[in-house]
């Protein structure tokens, strides 16, 4: 049976307190000053300047950034649902327009970073389209192809069919290798599965709707967990973390690749004007949405930089945390290991 362990957010916990206050200040202060009111609430003393400021407080707790917009935390979650739901038809395209196809090689550095042997067991979150996943699963097969050929060579006896029917059994091609892909976008993981189906990947995969924020799955059940360019849609990026540390086996691997903070000031400059003055446009063009791709832009700037993320990653309990710049700092893969 699943253990569910159910985070309070900052609002939830000020929430009883505030309320105890409120209701202390109805039951006895009333008695003193008669004429005290709070809107919402039957009585409080004149002015309420600790009501007021408990008000403001749970405010700012329940409010978040939608790009540069100031949204509530609950409407920031749909909000991401909607833009991801509208792109994802033309999401792999625009990958390769954005970055001038550069995404590929990023992506193909995090495989070798991770460096999974055949029997590793992968959680790959906000993965919908699949990337990440059909690259593991090339990776440890042909880890896999390559220890079995050098095992033939050095079974002189085997007999042609013996040798063949190693080469035909396709699920120990992985060598007991799995991947599942998590992500809470229906239609992404529509056009994850579609790509696996025309690329023939079949054997190792698996796909499942689900929040980062909470995964459905137990307590140290993978060897590594990725996410790609997904975090910093995430609400409640602690959450996603602590998420991420509690599925992890002991010794399991934390992988992120994400936007980060330019290390070059010139690169800097050229990369803000490509970034708002062309990636919008390119996303009205080829996708017909301007919108989407402006958040897009807005959200990779409300990122934390490197060092800021690499300390909320030890927050959520990894440790051994480093992290990597890939082209002036455009990207950045942050590694933590559950010990």
């Amino acid at each position: 049976m699943r253990r569910t362990v159910r985070l309070l957010s900052p609002v939830n916990m000020a929430a009883p307190r505030s309320l105890a206050l409120w209701g202390y200040c109805d039951r006895g202060w009333s008695r003193l000053m008669p004429g005290c009111r709070l809107p919402g609430f039957r009585s409080c003393w004149p002015g309420c300047p600790l009501g007021a400021r408990l008000l403001s407080q749970e405010k700012r707790a329940t409010e978040t950034h939608f790009g540069f917009e100031t949204v509530s935390e609950e409407e920031k979650g749909g909000k991401v649902y909607q833009v991801f739901e509208s792109v994802a038809k033309k999401y792999d395209v625009m990958n390769d327009m954005m970055s001038l196809g550069i995404h590929r090689i990023w992506k193909d550095l995090l495989l070798w970073k991770m460096r999974p042997f055949p029997g590793t067991q992968l959680l790959d979150v906000a993965g919908g389209t699949g990337d990440i996943a059909f690259r593991f699963l090339n990776y440890v097969q042909a880890q896999y192809r390559g220890k079995q050929k050098r095992q033939l060579r050095a079974q002189q006896n085997l007999s042609w069919e013996e040798i063949a029917q190693k080469y035909q059994n396709e699920e120990d091609s992985l060598g007991g290798s799995h991947v599942m892909v998590c992500d809470i976008n229906k239609e992404m993981l529509k056009i994850g599965k579609q790509k696996a189906s025309a690329q023939g990947y079949k054997a190792g995969l698996a796909w499942v709707l689900g929040d980062a924020e909470e995964l459905p799955f137990d307590e140290d059940k993978f060897d590594v967990y990725t996410i790609a360019f997904g975090i910093r849609n995430v609400t409640h990026i602690d959450r996603a973390l602590q998420e991420a540390h509690r599925v992890l086996k002991p010794g399991g691997r934390f992988l992120c690749l994400e936007f980060s903070q330019v290390n070059n000031p010139l690169v800097s400059r050229l990369y803000d004007l490509y970034s708002f003055q062309v990636i919008p446009v390119l996303g009205e063009v080829i996708a017909g949405d301007w919108k989407s791709y402006q958040y897009l832009v807005e959200s990779i700037r409300q990122f934390p930089p490197q060092e800021e993320f690499k300390e909320m990653i030890e927050d959520a309990g990894f440790q051994k945390v480093t992290y990597e710049s890939l082209t002036s700092g455009i990207v950045a893969i942050h590694s933590g290991f559950k010990l």
